[in-house]
């Protein structure tokens, strides 16, 4: 019966070993995705950005009608 009871808390152990490793592994992950996530972000909002841009380009409306003069003029 002991050794049964000793078989037992030994895959006890073993089973909090692994669950310990998987939350270390899951927190590991979760870091990457959220950094992944952040940068996605901001590539986006840069290509709305440029998007932007490029319409004005394309319009014309980058560009204004008269050159400005210096102000000395």
């Amino acid at each position: 019966m002991t050794d049964t009871v000793a078989e037992l808390q030994m895959q006890l152990i073993e089973l909090q070993t692994q669950i310990a490793f998987q939350e270390d592994t899951l927190s590991a992950l979760d870091t990457v995705v959220t950094a992944q996530q952040r940068q996605i972000d901001q590539l986006t909002l840069w290509c709305e950005r440029l998007m932007r841009q490029l319409d004005q380009v394309a319009t014309g409306a980058a560009e204004p009608a008269e050159p400005e003069l210096p102000p000395h003029y």
